[in-house]
């Protein structure tokens, strides 16, 4: 028997490389050069200047064979693309939902949704929001609330299942406020607080909370597949049943979703919404005829859905999830053998280093995850994200949660274990020095977003 990705083994590709794409590590001056040039924002680096890149997940897998073949049937009609049919159907046959209407990817999905539900003085309590969830509940003069469990913010704590939400609040919040309360939203895996799955029965009791009181669920779905998968593995009782039935139950307890289908989609652009609300549907298709496209292509390539329509599936498949969550599993457990501290237990998509346990010599004034991914890219050419104080806005919500994370997001199917020793070995090196790490500065940056594009300088004292 091949040994378990749950055993110390590296975990084994369940796929063959046909296509590869050079990259090379530039010199520690050059790099010393780039971030000057960048305002210390891994976000403003050229890619060419970027050795392992793991920003992010999300748009930066590898399509497989069958996708790119896909690319060449596109029919790129301007309406009723046999793509855009393809598409649909798998989209329902997986989600049940009735109404999908395509968009160029998720925030545009969550801009369709949240600018017709939510309105001025509204709340909309979540799991916990990400960036851009949240930037467009804000933008129609709402609230967003998060309502992880208390375990959530905690680091160190092995709870399987710190994506769930406290459903005692919840019912706090809907009975004090339910007029106010457009929708109950949950995002699978929770993103914000390290990638941590939602368990079915968590998702079960938030559904009931919500509907008895007439209020829609919707979920943000772009990780579905490795939610499910962390039920099938972590939840008892749940062992023997596939990721999709799982995920269709999961579903089935909604009355909608959003997607950027750059996640669990596999592709590099694309998103959808879907939802059972005949009403919303119409009200999107106008939305999106305005601001995106024709409903059938959503701003995208008619080929474009074809790929998505088969990364959907693609994603689902319990091989690969084994070895794509054994990624994750593997950096982690090649981190905390170096003493790192990091979210645990480690997540579905990426490593969580843990910030404030990591440099507890800079306190939030020095803006300590800046400090960190700055120094991971000096060190030896990764280039990450701080989801922390910066992401979200004044950071005096995450802080008092104790969360100042800095995210190794591992885009799917594209680096081997040989790059994630390396990324082990750069961080554990960063870590060996930790108490040389100085502090920055923000000294340029947008009102809203302002992860993406601040700029940054090393802190005077």
């Amino acid at each position: 028997m091949p040994p378990s990705f749950a055993d110390e083994h590296s975990p084994v590709e369940p796929y063959r490389i046909k296509v590869v794409e050079a990259i090379s590590l530039l010199g520690r001056e050059e790099r010393e050069r780039a971030l000057e040039r960048a305002g210390f924002n891994p976000f403003n680096l050229l890619s060419e200047e970027v050795y392992i890149d793991l920003l992010t997940d999300s748009g930066t897998s590898a399509m497989s064979d069958r996708q790119w073949a896909g690319l060449m049937v596109g029919d790129e009609a301007y309406a009723g693309s046999r793509n855009f049919l393809r598409f649909e159907a798998t989209v329902r046959r997986l989600t049940g939902f009735p109404h999908v209407i395509p968009a160029h990817q998720g925030r545009a999905a969550e801009h369709l949704v949240l600018s017709l539900l939510a309105h001025p003085g509204d709340v909309v309590p979540n799991n916990m929001h990400f960036d851009t969830t949240r930037t467009h509940v804000q933008r129609v003069g709402a609230k967003p609330v998060d309502l992880a469990i208390p375990e959530a913010y905690d680091c160190e704590n092995p709870h399987p299942f710190k994506g769930d939400m406290d459903t005692d609040r919840l019912t706090r919040l809907l009975d004090d406020r339910s007029a106010a309360v457009p929708l109950v939203m949950m995002t699978l895996t929770n993103n914000t607080g390290g990638g941590q799955p939602v368990s079915l029965a968590n998702l079960r009791e938030v559904s009931r909370i919500a509907h008895a009181r007439g209020i829609p669920l919707y979920l943000d779905m772009c990780r579905w597949a490795e939610n499910a998968y962390f039920i099938r593995t972590r939840e008892p009782g749940m062992s023997q049943r596939s990721v999709r039935e799982i995920g269709r139950e999961c579903f089935d307890l909604a009355d909608g979703a959003t997607m950027s289908a750059k996640k669990d989609g596999l592709v590099n652009i694309g998103g959808f919404v879907a939802t059972r609300d005949a009403k919303l549907a119409a009200r999107i298709k106008e939305e999106l005829i305005v601001f995106e496209g024709f409903p059938t292509y959503g701003g995208l390539a008619r080929r474009d859905l074809e790929a998505m329509a088969i990364g959907l599936e693609e994603a689902s498949d319990e091989r690969y999830l084994e070895h794509r969550t054994g990624q994750v599993r593997f950096l982690a457990g090649l981190l905390t053998a170096s003493g790192v501290p990091i979210m645990a237990p480690p997540g579905g998509h990426g490593v969580y280093l843990d910030v404030r346990r990591f440099l507890p010599h800079l306190d939030a004034r020095h803006l300590p995850g800046q400090a960190l991914v700055v120094e991971l890219y000096r060190e030896g050419g990764i280039r990450a994200v701080e989801v922390g104080a910066i992401m979200f806005g004044d950071g005096e919500e995450v802080a008092d949660q104790g969360l100042e994370l800095v995210r190794l997001a591992i885009p799917r199917r594209v680096y081997t274990e040989s790059h994630l020793r390396y990324v082990a070995s750069v961080v554990r090196h960063v870590w060996e020095r930790r108490d040389s790490v100085r502090g920055f500065t923000m000294v340029e940056a947008p009102e809203h977003l302002r992860h993406f594009t601040a700029r940054f300088a090393p802190s005077a004292d």
